[in-house]
């Protein structure tokens, strides 16, 4: 089970860390991932670690404002967002892919395991 935590609301240029905490698995054995769903628009991948922390993607759109990590000891993953803006407004989900190989995916069904999300509101 994966547990999401850290959404809020928060003005224009802001900051939020979220957090996805693993219960029942360990997540040292999975690359992560964080995919966001805004009103109307399709799920869309954000940013992905794998297993190892070796590699790392992101979105076009975050890249240079969010930044992935993992602490395997904590078997949790976060998700810090730097200068948010109105369109980073969604739902947050993370996710788990059980590949062994340490490379990120972007597509959603590599995925096995998710999260039941945490809504980020970006309004001044």
């Amino acid at each position: 089970q994966l547990v999401e935590s850290g959404g809020g609301s928060v003005q224009p240029g802001g900051s939020l860390r979220l957090s996805c905490k693993a219960s029942g698995i360990n997540l040292i054995y999975y690359n992560m991932g964080w995919f966001r769903q805004a009103p109307g628009k399709e799920l869309e991948f954000v940013a992905g670690i794998s297993w190892n922390g070796g590699s790392t993607k992101y979105a076009d759109s975050v890249k240079g404002r969010f930044t992935i990590s993992r602490d395997n000891a904590k078997n949790t993953v976060y998700l810090q967002m730097n200068s948010l803006k109105p369109e980073d407004t969604a739902v947050y989900y993370c996710a788990a892919d059980p590949r062994v190989i340490p490379v990120v995916t972007t597509t959603p069904v590599t995925y096995k395991y998710w999260g039941q999300g945490t809504q980020v509101t970006v309004s001044s």
